[in-house]
């Protein structure tokens, strides 16, 4: 039997040993974990959810807020409006949004029935628009949605004319955030009857969608697809084109001369239901970039506020809409933050998401089809768990206090419109932010890259 003392010389030869440990950085305990999975299963990672390395983000930015040179508004006595108009520039019937945050395109499919209904019902209460996202339009989704856009995606699945017509706003999608050259991806666990059919695939089956449009392979094909849908519409829908953040300034440019009304840019940071986490970890370039590189091409074009700019991609809180309205955005888009909002995640689960392996907050297995949310599932009886309505107004509220968080920066900075947020309102806390952003270093005029120190 164990005495105490050789008990308490175990622990002290225990505790030396791991005193002189050091991890690898090159090879730290994660990335030993991955190669050890990859040699047991021969098969890449994937996952939902986005990039989780930490790159330049808009905590990065800070406003400066007014003062003496300038003056603030009083936040209870001066208006400070936030509404946008999306496709002014060809479109007979733009969209008119009371807040400048939409929801982004998430498929059925990869989420549920139900959750696809509650991003409708909410984005609806806050009087925005939410996207269909690949594999087609819901009748819940339609009918609960007052503004809603249809994405055309290299599948086409489900793609037809009647429902064009039937959308608010047509997007192109040409890439995104978290796989820019890559295409989706959606299980077959999660291929149920329903989706089968609405995709033309047979049910049960893996499926990996084209990572490029079948009928064109550059921006002058891009061209006569855009006069097509304009023509298919009626010249009524504005057309949207989205691109993940690459080589933005060239794609940004290229989607205004094929003809676009908005350009929807998608940085890294953006989420996904399923794809290869290599994909989500090392291709593209953050959100803070990639906007400052779609304004400068908007801007050289003269066609900055005349061709609209819709930017996602780790958007969380009215601060960093207020950011990205200040670095030339005209509006901007949510996804992970809008299926958390909803209640993915929740700590209600948390016993659920331990039998999964995983944790509440940790959970990104979406391609698998057993989130115990209901909301990224085909699963009939974990879908029931979801109840639409609350989960509708559960996003209304996070939307609402997006909106307010933004307007109060905005008075913060003396404007009474939050389009009217400049870049002059922010400073950067670091060099790799300030380059990124075009913005001075904190305390300084200088901006790397763009005049001497």
């Amino acid at each position: 039997m164990p005495t105490k003392k050789n008990s308490d010389d175990k622990l002290s030869r225990q505790h030396e040993l791991r005193s002189r440990l050091r991890e690898s950085a090159t090879y730290p305990r994660e990335v030993i974990a991955e190669i050890q999975r990859a040699a047991e299963t021969g098969i890449y990672d994937i996952r939902g959810w986005g990039a989780k390395r930490k790159v330049p983000n808009f905590d990065d930015l800070l406003f400066l807020g007014a003062s003496m040179s300038r003056y603030p508004l009083e936040g209870y006595r001066e208006k400070c409006t936030t509404s946008v108009t999306l496709g002014t520039r060809f479109a007979s019937k733009p969209i008119e949004l009371k807040i400048p945050i939409t929801v982004a395109g998430m498929s059925f499919g990869a989420l549920s029935g139900p959750a696809k209904e509650a991003l409708g019902r909410g984005a609806s209460a806050a009087g925005t628009s939410t996207t269909t996202g690949d594999g087609g339009m819901t009748p819940e989704e339609r009918e609960n949605s007052d503004i809603l856009v249809y994405q055309l995606l290299p599948s086409r699945y489900g793609m037809n004319p009647d429902d064009l017509r039937r959308a608010d706003a047509i997007e192109v999608v040409v890439g995104q955030g978290a796989k820019p050259g890559g295409g989706g991806m959606l299980l077959g666990q999660k291929i149920s009857e329903r989706v089968a059919g609405m995709r033309d695939l047979p049910e049960g089956i893996d499926q990996r969608s084209a990572c490029r449009h079948p009928d064109w392979t550059g921006p002058d094909d891009l061209a006569i697809k855009i006069q097509e849908l304009r023509e298919i519409t009626n010249w009524e829908k504005p057309i949207y084109i989205k691109i993940g953040a690459a080589r933005t300034y060239y794609d940004t440019a290229l989607a205004v001369k094929a003809g676009a009304d908005v350009v929807v840019l998608d940085g890294m940071q953006g989420g996904t239901a399923a794809t290869q986490d290599v994909f989500i970890e090392h291709v593209g370039i953050p959100t803070l970039p990639a906007l400052r590189q779609a304004v400068e091409a908007l801007q050289e074009l003269d066609m900055h506020r005349k061709v609209q700019l819709v930017v996602s991609g780790g958007i969380r809180s009215g601060a960093d809409v207020a950011k990205a309205l200040a670095m030339g955005a005209d509006a901007v888009s949510v996804g992970v933050a809008a299926l958390i909002a909803l209640g993915d995640n929740s700590p209600q689960f948390e016993s659920d998401y331990n039998e999964l392996g995983s944790s509440a907050g940790f959970y990104d297995d979406w391609h698998e089809g057993l989130d115990p949310s209901g909301i990224s599932t085909q699963d009939e009886e974990l879908a029931a768990r979801f109840d639409p309505v609350l989960g509708g107004r559960r996003l209304a509220n996070y939307l609402n206090v997006l909106t307010l968080e933004t307007q109060t920066l905005a008075r913060a900075n003396g404007k009474s419109h939050v389009h009217n947020l400049e870049p002059e309102d922010l400073v950067a806390l670091t060099i790799e932010a300030s380059a990124m952003a075009g913005v001075p270093l904190a305390g300084t005029d200088w901006i790397p890259g763009k005049n001497n120190f």
